[in-house]
């Protein structure tokens, strides 16, 4: 299976709580009725993230689809049409973006309930082709995060080559995914050898710094 990513910010004047109640009940509804959909999951950004700023994203959602050629065939269908016009009635959409990816399990894991996710959003580092970001993400960094012992599982999400066809650009070249039991367990992986470690490795093929999200998991269909 392919999946996109969506990006949400609330549509200006909105509350955070109203925007979570809209997602989570009356949009959840219309998710549910596209058949195609193999599994979603609504990712809510931690209140704890609105203390001292806004965040750059109040969500963010994961759609699951048999591949590619499904999503991009049922574009216009009435169910997918509804979803997308829905969006304007909680989402800025000047803000919203999507991207569709691979994923790629680095370390598997059944995290408990309660657990929190951290996304980290990635671009590669200026000068290095695709391909080259990919491969060392995937067989020189992914390797290291995975030994954070906080960690419970870690995906990463490669955005598709066909994302980059005559000169685009995506929003992101990547999303990592990591789950932790808590937020405290977020803040002590900071503390280990093996995130120093990764951090140390970020600069050879990242652009720095990147945005990140920790959010609670909410699924949908």
């Amino acid at each position: 299976m392919v999946k996109t990513f969506n990006f949400f910010k609330r549509k200006p004047g909105l509350s955070v709580d109203d925007f979570r109640n809209y997602w989570l009940n009356e949009h959840a509804a219309i998710i549910r009725a596209i058949p195609v959909l193999r599994k979603y999951v609504a990712s809510i950004t931690l209140p704890s993230a609105y203390r001292n700023r806004e965040p750059l994203y109040d969500g963010i959602s994961e759609a699951w689809f048999d591949d590619e050629t499904v999503i991009r065939a049922t574009a216009d269908s009435a169910p997918r049409r509804a979803a997308h016009a829905d969006d304007a009635k909680f989402v800025d959409m000047s803000k919203a973006g999507s991207i569709i990816v691979d994923e790629i399990i680095q370390k598997e894991g059944t995290p408990a309930d309660g657990a929190v996710k951290m996304f980290s959003l990635l671009t590669r580092k200026p000068g290095t082709n695709v391909s080259a970001f990919q491969t060392y993400w995937r067989t020189n960094h992914g390797p290291l995060a995975a030994k954070i012992p906080q960690v419970r599982r870690y995906v990463q999400c490669h955005v598709r080559p066909s994302s980059y066809d005559e000169g685009r650009t995506p929003r992101y070249d990547g999303v990592a995914e990591l789950w932790f039991d808590n937020f405290d367990s977020v803040r002590d992986s900071g503390n280990t050898e093996e995130y120093r470690a990764v951090k140390i490795d970020e600069p050879k093929f990242l652009a720095l710094p990147f945005p990140f999200i920790i959010a609670s998991e909410h699924r949908i269909v």
